[in-house]
């Protein structure tokens, strides 16, 4: 089985940043795309950044300047830092890993993130 851990999520001022983590354990033998998504009350869960293992990024077009996606591959932990949060980026974010054999999916609980106007 693979368990992902989240951590990081909280109530920030618009302006403010945030870092999110996720720790990536149990049977894994090779991380393909790691990423972050979010779902905001109402609305469909989405993309906001993903990282493949050879460390290309993407990033949802409200997101881009503002958030950074990193991997420490060592450690099967992704990173999302936000920076100048926006009331528009409150949702509850979910870490997702894709494993590069099986292909299979996971995610993780989910973390709220409350930006405040």
């Amino acid at each position: 089985q693979v368990q992902l851990v989240e951590s990081g999520g909280g109530l920030v001022q618009a302006g403010g940043s945030l870092g999110l983590s996720c720790l990536a354990s149990g049977s894994i033998t090779e991380i393909n795309v790691m990423g972050w998504y979010r779902q905001a009350p109402g609305k469909q869960r989405e993309l906001v950044a993903g990282i493949s293992s050879g460390g290309g990024t993407n990033y949802v077009d409200s997101v881009k300047g503002r958030f950074t996606i990193s991997r420490d591959n060592a450690k099967n932990t992704v990173y999302l830092q936000m920076n100048s949060l926006k009331p528009e980026d409150t949702a509850v974010y979910y870490c997702n890993i894709r494993l590069l054999v099986t292909k299979n999916n996971y995610w993780g609980q989910g973390t709220p993130v409350t930006v405040s106007s």
